[in-house]
């Protein structure tokens, strides 16, 4: 998998609706109970039950977005010890928790510091051009959108589910198929680990075209062993919701200023 750094395609305006996603995220992550230690490399059995209570609270769960079925005991972020020993501890939930709302926060939720790092670079990368292209507020509207419906559909085709789906990776997916429809042919910076990273300017066709490839491999289950943790389906719902979001805007997006081929080596070395 290439790793994309920079793309060439200078946007008109700020992106002040992409840097408040990016410090959301950020802000969220870092203040998610349970999630310190695991930063730190140290999870204490605490710490783990304090996570799977937020996590129940505030992430989408398929069977809740689709039954409505609201379980009856959670844990309530305490430890205690049982006839096999220490565990969290179960009960009725304190809150009533709303399955729609709930997939607006957990496209703020991240399990870990690469989950988050890995969807914030894409954002960085791709938002800024599509809130250029979209403006502020329908800007925001689209990525709610398209992260509503990754969720939904992971849920449809996963609806006896009751793992917690978490990440802002659908409503990122629908951004980078947004891109690939209105600049599939703006160059992209990326790194292609060959002994080294190599760095490589390619078209964005290439970088998101093989992206959503290797999405729709995943999602079958080959060549990866956490396909069942990872919700590689949501990416590509996300991503098609995009692409026909963006669809009606192409008419109307001027190409990016880049010249044509791919550079590679010494001429490859960006210049921002």
């Amino acid at each position: 998998m290439v790793i994309p750094v920079h793309d060439v395609n200078p946007v008109r305006r700020t992106p002040w609706v992409t840097y408040a996603l990016l410090a959301a995220n950020v802000v969220v992550f870092l203040r998610t109970p349970g999630l310190a230690g695991s930063v730190a490399g140290e999870s204490s059995l605490a710490q783990l039950c304090h996570l799977q209570a937020f996590l129940d609270r505030y992430a989408a769960v398929p069977r809740e977005l689709i039954h409505h079925q609201m379980p009856r005991l959670v844990p309530t972020g305490e430890v205690g010890v049982g006839p096999q020993g220490a565990g969290c501890v179960v009960g009725p939930p304190p809150y009533d928790k709303s399955p729609e709302l709930s997939v607006l926060t957990a496209m703020f939720l991240h399990g870990s510091w690469l989950h988050l790092l890995g969807n914030m670079l894409f954002l960085w990368i791709f938002g800024n051009n599509i809130e250029d292209r979209m403006g502020h507020v329908r800007f925001l509207l689209f990525y709610a959108a398209c992260g509503y419906a990754a969720s939904y559909g992971f849920a449809l085709l996963n609806d006896g589910s009751a793992a917690p789906l978490i990440g802002a990776s659908g409503a990122i997916a629908g951004v980078l198929g947004a891109y690939l429809v209105l600049y599939p042919r703006a160059r992209v910076w990326v790194l292609v680990p060959f002994l080294v990273f190599l760095p490589l300017r390619l078209p964005a066709w290439i970088v998101l075209g093989l992206w959503f490839v290797l999405q729709a491999v995943y999602s079958s289950g080959g060549g990866v062993s956490d396909a069942g943790t990872v919700a590689y389906a949501a990416h590509i719902v996300g991503f098609v919701a995009g692409m026909l979001i963006a669809w009606p805007l192409r008419p109307g997006t001027p190409p990016p200023p880049e010249p044509r081929g791919i550079l590679f080596g010494r001429r490859a070395r960006p210049t921002w």
